[in-house]
């Protein structure tokens, strides 16, 4: 295999639904959000610089970030923030995250662990009861600014206002949004009218009900927020006035958020989950995400098998794909968690584990679920989170991911102070001693405690080779995610595919229980022929949702390296989208 896989040759194929489509900038649109230019193109080749994020204008904040001479950590801090005001879904300043950094040069790569945590008040079974997701009570103590700020602290060039500055002005200015973001804007305050900060932080423009592709969002106490972190440093956040309204707000509506929490909270620097594949070396994020461990563990019980040979799209390897997701993920509840609260075995990203793990697999015949552990059925996870990812001309590569764990979060606004907190504590195992079918788990690693960082799918990713980084990539998803990053990988690495084509191809996942394959709603490479033999074998394949709706797995957006240039993805699956380079 070539050091770099093959450059495209043509473009791939995409399910073709109605709202997939992305576009991709050539340059910076000032002032214009989510929006698409005329051209619709879904592919950047640069030189010096690329980013590749949901929204065009965050990304197009990152390159011009790049042109004033910072690094890829200095476009991520912006693009962070920038996606704070232009992609609020998911972007955030309430929520958390993991920043992935290689620094190139021999430089150590890190990952910067910027989750949340349980409040001090928190209890093992405040959650155990019927909780609704806008309920307070969900809210983790944030960590996008502190986390944010830590690694600007390590490797940022630029000062810190100038980062935060382009953010300030989107919100304060406002930006024109696409028909998918006003799409999303009114279904969300359609579906919670009892939500008086959302509904007042998103109303649609004057004399009109609704919101309406071509629109302007102006977010004022968003821009005043955002000024204050800019001047004053991150520090207003967790100690100062904004700390002061956070606080506010959660005793008027019930949550458990303290000054104390806020002052306490702390990122930390982690090192990255390594492992190779076929001559790559791997890094990902490490526990408290279980993105890394979950993907190394998979590429070495794949490693083994000639999938190149069989096919991308054959049964054979579809059904040894579905095999080891299934593993990986029962390895998943079994074992993951806080690794500050939780003794994480180190096998399971071992050569030798994965043999083991791979020898019972049976390739005539799908392997039950029950028959690796029991009755267990994992939860959903939520799907409010963005990936981005960058590079600089020195190959200082950038993988970030973070989220509000539902879309909106908690839909509470900070009274006051324009921002969405996040609902993260929904993903802690909320029944302790309750696993089944059903979808509770109750499993020890992942239990609430105090201080302690919630189980996240996340998997910002970065592969190297010969000290350089060749792809650069993650996805939102929730439990999906993993299975997305690998698909990804695996496309570029095993199979030699070009980016447009790596990025596009049909996904599918298995998460153990419950015990179905979900494929993507239109995988026009998978046969029937084939999909007939996956049946036959014992596997149970859906093109739904848990809610009934045609399955679309991620939003990857990826920088590939090919030949010296960086070459930007956008994923044509979510809404808006843009990978800018110059």
């Amino acid at each position: 295999m070539s050091p770099e896989p093959r450059r495209a040759t043509g473009r791939g194929r995409l399910p073709q639904c109605a709202w997939a489509m992305v576009v991709f900038a050539a340059t910076f649109i000032p002032l214009v959000g989510c929006s698409r230019p005329e051209a619709d193109n879904t592919l950047t080749e640069a030189g010096h610089g690329a980013v590749a994020s949901v929204c065009e204008t965050a990304s197009g904040v990152g390159v011009d970030v790049l042109k004033k001479g910072g690094n890829a950590v200095d476009a991520a801090v912006a693009v962070g923030f920038a996606l704070a005001v232009t992609y609020p879904p998911a972007g955030n300043i309430g929520g958390g995250g993991f920043m992935l950094v290689y620094p190139g040069n021999g430089r150590r790569p890190v990952c910067v662990d910027y989750r949340e945590t349980a409040p001090a008040a928190a209890t093992v079974d405040m959650l155990s009861g019927d909780v609704a997701r806008t309920d307070a009570r969900m809210v983790g103590v944030p960590g996008t600014v502190r986390g944010l700020a830590l690694a600007h602290r390590e490797f940022g060039k630029l000062a810190w206002r100038d980062l935060v500055q382009p953010a300030v002005e989107l919100a304060e200015k406002g930006f024109v949004v696409n028909a998918e973001l006003a799409a999303s804007l009114n279904e969300v305050r359609q579906r919670y009218p009892q939500m008086a900060g959302l509904q007042a932080a998103f109303r649609p423009p004057e004399g009109k009900a609704a919101w309406s592709g071509g629109d302007r969002l102006v977010q004022r106490e968003l821009a005043a927020t955002l000024r204050l972190i800019a001047n004053a440093g991150p520090e207003a956040f967790y100690e100062g006035t904004i700390a002061d309204q956070i606080v506010a707000e959660m005793r008027a509506t019930g949550g458990a958020i303290s000054r104390e929490d806020l002052r306490s909270y702390q990122p930390k620097l982690r090192e990255p989950v390594r492992g190779t594949y076929r001559g790559y070396d791997i890094l990902a994020a490490p526990p408290p995400s279980s993105g890394g461990v979950a993907l190394i563990e998979m590429l070495n019980m794949l490693e083994p098998f000639e999938l190149r040979r069989e096919g991308r799209w054959s049964p054979k390897t579809l059904h040894i794909l579905i095999e080891v997701m299934r593993r990986a993920y029962r390895d998943r509840a079994a074992y993951l968690g806080d690794p500050d609260f939780s003794q994480i075995p180190a096998s399971l990203t071992s050569k030798e584990y994965a043999r083991q793990s791979a020898a019972s697999i049976d390739p005539t015949h799908a392997t039950p679920s029950e028959r690796l552990a029991g009755p267990i059925r994992l939860r959903e996870e939520g799907d409010s989170t963005t990936h981005f990812s960058i590079i600089d001309k020195d190959g200082m590569a950038v993988a970030n991911t973070y989220t509000l764990e539902r879309s909106y979060g908690a839909k509470i606004v900070v009274g006051g102070a324009g921002f969405l907190l996040n609902n993260e504590m929904g993903d802690f195992n909320a029944r302790p001693g309750v696993t089944d079918r059903d979808g509770h788990v109750g499993t020890p690693p992942n239990l609430i405690a105090p201080g302690k960082r919630m189980l996240s799918a996340m998997t910002p990713t970065i592969v190297t080779h010969n000290g350089r980084a060749v792809l650069i990539t993650g996805s939102p998803g929730g439990r999906t995610i993993i299975n997305t990053v690998l698909c990804v990988v695996l496309n570029s690495l095993e199979f030699e595919m070009g980016p447009r084509e790596a990025v596009d191809a049909p996904r599918l996942h298995h998460q153990w229980f419950p015990d179905k394959v979900r494929l993507e709603a239109v995988a026009e490479p998978i046969s029937e022929a084939a999909l007939n033999e996956l049946h036959a074998i014992g596997h149970t394949i859906t093109r739904e949702d848990p809610d009934g709706d045609a399955f679309i797995q991620g939003d990857a957006h990826s920088i590939f390296v090919r030949e010296g240039r960086y070459v930007g993805v956008s994923d044509r699956r979510i809404h808006g989208g843009g990978a800018v380079g110059y």
